[in-house]
């Protein structure tokens, strides 16, 4: 055998591997085909995130608990696909969940410690049609999808630097008082973008109510409502702040029309409602180290007292991006929040102790979140986040007397 061709294994293996830390997804350009498909208008999505949480101290048991997401998706780029003007683009995802809750099992708390718990089964999470209308500056979609990918959460996607659910994505009482769905739950809906100005855009929309799907494995691959309810709609002004201090702030409110019982009454309640507030605003930039800069994030939201579990959240933060000089991909965060359970529902709760012969636990009026995290881009495709979460009155919610909790976990995501 010949020098040259013994050393051939170990050249391809030293250009893989450089090609793999360097590459923006695990699985390359396919020896070219992925770029093809681009090109003719195919792009073609997949990620993974794990999640794995230790309960150290307080909660219920001292243990750890793992879940994961595996999404797939598609996207068809009918003007490049068919040659025409203005075609629009069709997505179609698939998404699988599985594992278990530390929230549940481990701690006992309302607020998911792992954002990607939830609906463990395989589903269809949207198949959408989106493209400008009349004018580029009014954008369509319409279809089968997750109302929360368009409103409710900061585009910036400074909140996923965190693990807990209470604060990656969008706050729970909008979901937990109303019909409104976050990913991976899908519904029938519309939605309408109208930039107002470089600045400032307008986004509305109106999806289908259908509660018995939510988290129902037989409804996975329906498209069509079980049973509907009504319709939630959403209003959204969007400003975003141009120049060295980006920033980016919203203000919503949504309606749904549903009829619903009323917390504490065996009568209905015809609507429920909310409204909240966000914010991402850029609060320094180093001049010395292009990319650094530290982000302060807000959140508010209300809900109707009538009918949601809780009834108030509060979240903010700061996250610091590149905090070495050699980690430029990196992040920093902190983060703080409380979620305040309803009046009503709490009444309930020791209602129901007293009449059982039992004392109701001095709790203070919400579950309370600190989280620290730290997010390091170990390649383009690959991030692992260390994460510590102290978790203040976890029984809130549920009324029962649970020592405050201290977890400890880490996130991994990848990207094929």
């Amino acid at each position: 055998m010949s020098p040259a061709f013994r050393l051939t294994p170990l050249v391809f293996a030293l250009t893989s591997t450089a090609s793999l830390a360097a590459d923006n997804t695990l699985t390359g350009d396919w020896g070219g085909l992925r770029q093809q498909l681009e090109e003719d208008g195919i792009h073609i999505t997949g990620d993974y995130s794990g999640e794995t949480a230790y309960n150290a101290h307080g909660g219920l048991h001292r243990s750890a608990r793992y879940s994961q997401n595996l999404k797939l998706g598609v996207q068809f780029d009918l003007s490049k696909l068919y040659g025409l003007d203005n075609g629009g683009k069709v997505q179609l995802t698939v998404n699988d969940r599985r594992g278990n809750s530390a929230s549940e099992d481990l701690v006992g708390n309302r607020l998911p410690i792992q954002e990607n718990y939830g609906g463990l089964y395989t589903r269809l999470t949207e198949l959408s049609y989106e493209r400008s209308l009349f004018t580029p500056a009014l954008n369509l979609k319409l279809g089968y999808m997750a109302m929360g990918n368009d409103l409710g959460g900061l585009d910036s996607g400074i909140l996923c630097n965190f693990m807990n659910a209470g604060f990656c994505g969008h706050p729970l009482n909008m979901s937990g008082g109303s019909g409104w769905t976050n990913y991976p739950n899908a519904h029938l809906g519309a939605r309408v973008k109208y930039d107002l100005s470089p600045s400032w855009q307008l986004r509305v929309a109106a999806f289908n109510v259908d509660p018995q799907s939510n988290g129902n494995s037989s409804r996975a691959w329906h498209l069509g409502p079980k049973h509907s309810t009504g319709t939630v709609v959403p209003v959204e002004l969007v400003y975003k702040v141009q120049g060295e201090r980006p920033g980016e702030y919203k203000l919503g409110y949504y309606y749904d029309s549903s009829n619903v019982k009323r917390i504490g009454s065996d009568q209905d309640v015809a609507g429920r409602s909310g409204h909240y507030l966000l914010v991402d605003q850029a609060l320094w930039n180093d001049p010395a180290s292009a990319g650094r800069s530290l982000h302060a994030f807000g959140q508010y939201s209300a809900s109707s007292k009538a009918a949601s579990p809780f009834t108030r959240w509060y979240g903010a933060g700061v996250v610091l991006y590149k905090p070495f000089e050699g980690r430029p991909r990196d992040t920093l965060a902190l983060g703080y929040g409380r979620a305040v359970p309803n009046p009503r529902s709490r009444q309930l709760l020791e209602n129901t102790a007293l009449d059982a012969g039992r004392d109701f636990p001095g709790l203070d009026s919400a579950e309370q979140l600190i989280e620290l995290s730290y997010g390091y881009q170990a390649t383009p495709w690959l991030n692992l986040r260390p994460d510590v979460q102290y978790i203040i009155e976890p029984g809130a919610f549920s009324g029962e007397a649970i020592d405050n909790a201290l977890v400890v976990g880490l996130q991994v995501k990848a990207t094929f």
